[in-house]
């Protein structure tokens, strides 16, 4: 049965606090949000889905609009007990650390890129302007995929366009084909564009490794009088 706080959620999900807010004041009234928000409402009440509802939108809640300077486009969250927190490729502290993220914290160390102390939850990247962005923001426990194609992605593929069309220079990591696909979105030339294989064990020695990509995109920003990132 679902409770009234359930409820309340599930009528009010999109509440943000900060500067995206008008944004998704418009989205969530638009046709295939309705839809999602329906579909929500079963998988929450029926299934286990991660993130926990409270953390689905996190990342927009830790990396305000006006600050974001760097995305990092991941695909589904994670589907495992406890690991999905809101923010692509990153997990609560002391969570074991996901293969993914064990090999962008080695690329880090490899480039010797400026850093701060290492941690699996990465608001701390979060904080710094990192919008560490999910194509598709919830999923079913130990079932990848199993939330796509129910309106997540148009939502964020809105938010890629709608940072797109800012004046302010923004750098976009795109790992693996997934993320790639979504640099037609990607059109003003005032951004980097920076591209690689997934850091995933299964094609980090095809690309991944050695991409630089943390490094070059400190170089953008300071490049554009913009504060450099301590990964």
């Amino acid at each position: 049965m679902i409770t009234l706080n359930l409820k309340r959620k599930l009528v009010e999900m999109i509440d943000v606090g900060n500067d995206w807010q008008l944004f998704f004041d418009n989205e969530q009234n638009q046709p295939y949000y309705e839809e999602l928000r329906k579909f929500l409402k079963q998988e929450y009440t029926t299934h286990t889905v991660y993130p926990p509802m409270d953390d689905i939108f996190n990342a927009f809640k830790l990396t305000d609009l006006p600050d974001v300077k760097v995305v990092i486009l991941g695909q589904d969250c994670y589907h495992g007990p406890g690991q999905a927190m809101g923010l692509s490729f990153s997990v609560h502290e002391g969570t074991e650390e996901p293969p993914s993220l064990k090999n962008i914290h080695k690329e880090i160390i490899d480039e010797n890129a400026l850093q701060g102390e290492w941690s699996c939850d990465l608001t701390r990247w979060a904080r710094q302007g990192v919008l560490l962005l999910n194509s598709i923001l919830t999923v079913r426990e130990h079932e990848p995929g199993s939330h796509a194609g129910h309106g997540w992605e148009i939502l964020t593929d809105n938010v890629i366009s709608m940072l797109n069309y800012s004046d302010s220079p923004k750098v976009f990591i795109l790992w693996g084909s997934y993320a790639r696909s979504k640099k037609k979105l990607i059109t003003n030339r005032k951004h980097l564009i920076l591209e690689s294989a997934h850091p995933s064990p299964l094609s980090a020695y095809c690309g991944f490794f050695g991409n630089n990509h943390f490094n070059l995109t400190n170089e953008f920003l300071k490049s554009n009088n913009l504060t450099e990132i301590y990964w």
